[in-house]
């Protein structure tokens, strides 16, 4: 699995349109089996499933929350890897965790509710 890396491999692969939905997360994805113009150059040389994250502070404010749901979306992303068309994917946090909920932001109640919603997420992606 590659990961998207620059700010032009981001937007081209979130007008692909969103897949999947879940309470927090969306994710978006853009078919790679489409020819690119010659005058383009290619930001996905590399044929294969790609995963990018996108997490905004208004969403998650703690640089360790952050990097905690990164880790997990990686995780489970690779999981599913055989399951998902070769495309370019983005999954998007599109709200906040209760922060009364989860005090933590390294909880193991966090850590289990983001992995079941990812598992979720990438499972309505794999149909």
């Amino acid at each position: 699995m590659q990961r998207l890396k620059t700010r032009a491999q981001f937007q081209a692969a979130m007008t692909g349109g969103t897949v999947a939905r879940t309470a927090h997360f969306a994710l978006h994805r853009l078919a790679l089996d489409m020819p690119t113009p010659p005058a383009r150059p290619a930001l996905f040389a590399v044929p294969g499933v790609w995963l990018g994250v996108v997490l905004p502070k208004r969403w998650a404010r703690r640089a360790v929350t952050r990097n905690a749901i990164k880790r997990q979306i990686y995780t489970v992303g690779a999981l599913f890897e055989t399951r998902l068309a070769q495309a370019a994917h983005v999954v998007r946090l599109r709200s906040a965790f209760d922060r009364q909920q989860f005090v933590s932001a390294r909880s193991e109640p966090l850590r289990q509710a983001v992995r079941a919603e990812l598992v979720q997420l990438f499972g309505q992606a794999a149909r």
